[in-house]
């Protein structure tokens, strides 16, 4: 990554701070400091490491800086007299070695893979097959990561955007037809993790994912993901598990699918794809952190989008390993380029108070959790679209999220008179809260 990027994504970084902190002394207390490349956000607190600080001898000259003379500096336990106008002091500084030690440590772990080659071909029926997962390597430029580091805390910074190189994998197109469309390489990649998911929801997303496996979207096209879902219900192959239905969450066919929406909204939109349809889920799900980047779906009411603008098809080939779900876009790259800035978030708002409601649709004298705590909070992220022709476009991406109660239901009889039952909404969302 060049020096001009680099100091490009410190500068956006550096817009995203909401705080000034002057730093008076090498003990001072500094704010905690953001990370972030595209959607992935990491927090490191200056104070936890403190050998990130440091001193420097500082030589002055009648007012100005200067570069002593070697003879001025003596090691011991005295000093020599030093000639009239010149004044040496200490200034505290950041060391820069430690902080990539802290970030070898905390964050390439998380943040960097190797590249995974694959080769794409058709089988004797026509089908799409992939030996391999195609995957873009990612390595976090852990040396100019922590000079932005030091750079922003001495300007009293908390926000930096890291500077990740991405790298190629080998993509062997052996089908014919594949190459003309222009299936050549990996365009972007959409990713989520689902670490913590219960059996039935880890059950649906893996059908989910494998309904999109191979799937081509022709250059100009629009992509439904609900049309090439398809049916949910048993008779395709999924589980109930937790839903959220209007203001409860309760079980139903193919909880969880909003997970692999999410996993293939989140590639396009970091690419630069037009966004056709994106909708956030009711509440905050801890599954799509950070906040809004979303995409809820529940057909046919709510869809998720994008508009295939790129020089040629684009093939999706979808993977989950260790938590992790990946959409994999192949086709051809332009000169589009792309930053997401987010998330801006205020207006938070503590939960309800607890709620209980009687309904028939559970056994007379059972109850049963339909919905748990959440706070409440609105979202913005920005998109930085720069065209290929080199027109820039900011585009704003809002998600309002609501406050939830946590909601007992109890199961009555018919005889039992009026009924406060789970209400019909067309804002139905294949997730849940737990």
């Amino acid at each position: 990554m060049n020096n001009a990027r680099v100091k490009k994504l410190f500068l956006i970084g550096c817009a995203l701070s909401s705080f000034l902190f002057a730093l008076s002394s090498a003990e001072a207390a500094y704010p905690e400091l953001t990370l972030r490349h595209k959607h992935h956000i990491f927090t490191l607190d200056p104070d936890s490491y403190p050998a990130w600080r440091g001193t420097e001898e500082v030589w002055m000259y009648e007012g100005k800086e200067i570069e002593p003379a070697a003879e001025l500096r003596i090691d011991g336990d005295s000093l020599p007299a030093l000639p009239r106008g010149i004044i040496r002091s200490e200034r505290p500084t950041w060391n820069v070695h430690a902080m990539e030690v802290t970030l070898k440590k905390a964050i390439e772990p998380k943040l960097n893979r190797s590249p995974r080659d694959v080769t794409i071909k058709r089988s004797a029926t026509g089908a799409i097959v992939f030996e391999g997962v195609g995957m873009l390597g990612r390595s976090l430029q852990t040396k100019e990561a922590s000079a932005l580091i030091a750079e922003a805390m001495t300007k009293g910074m908390t926000e930096i955007i890291l500077p990740v190189e991405e790298i190629a994998p080998t993509v062997t197109v052996l089908d014919p037809e594949l190459r003309k469309s222009g299936i050549k390489e990996i365009v972007t990649v959409g990713e989520s993790s689902y670490a913590g998911s219960p059996i039935p929801r880890r059950h649906n997303i893996a059908v989910g994912l494998s309904k999109f496996n191979g799937h081509l979207i022709p250059k100009g096209e629009t992509f439904s993901f609900n049309k090439v879902l398809g049916k949910v219900d048993a008779s395709t192959g999924y589980w109930k598990e937790l839903v959220i239905m209007g203001d409860l969450t309760i079980p139903e066919y193919g909880g969880g699918l909003c997970q692999v929406s999410t996993t293939a909204y989140r590639g396009v939109w970091e690419y630069g794809f037009p966004i056709a349809a994106r909708r956030n889920h009711s509440f905050a799900v801890r599954y799509y952190f950070p906040e809004g980047t979303d995409a809820t779906i529940y057909p046919p009411h709510t869809d998720m989008t994008f508009i295939n603008d790129s020089p040629g098809a684009i093939l999706i080939q979808t993977h989950q390993e260790n938590d992790q779900a990946y959409f994999i876009y192949y086709g051809t790259k332009d000169t589009r380029q792309t930053e997401i800035i987010g998330p801006y978030t205020w207006d938070f708002r503590a939960p309800p108070a607890d709620r209980t409601e009687y309904t028939t649709e559970i056994p007379a004298g059972t109850t049963r959790k339909a919905g748990d705590k959440h706070p409440g909070l609105k979202a913005q992220w920005f998109r930085i679209l720069t065209s290929v022709t080199g027109e820039e476009k900011i585009e704003s991406v809002f998600s309002a999220y609501e406050a939830r109660p946590f909601i007992t239901q109890i199961g009555i009889s018919t005889n039992d008179g009026d009924v406060i039952a789970r209400p019909t909404w067309l804002g139905e969302e294949w997730d849940e809260e737990s």
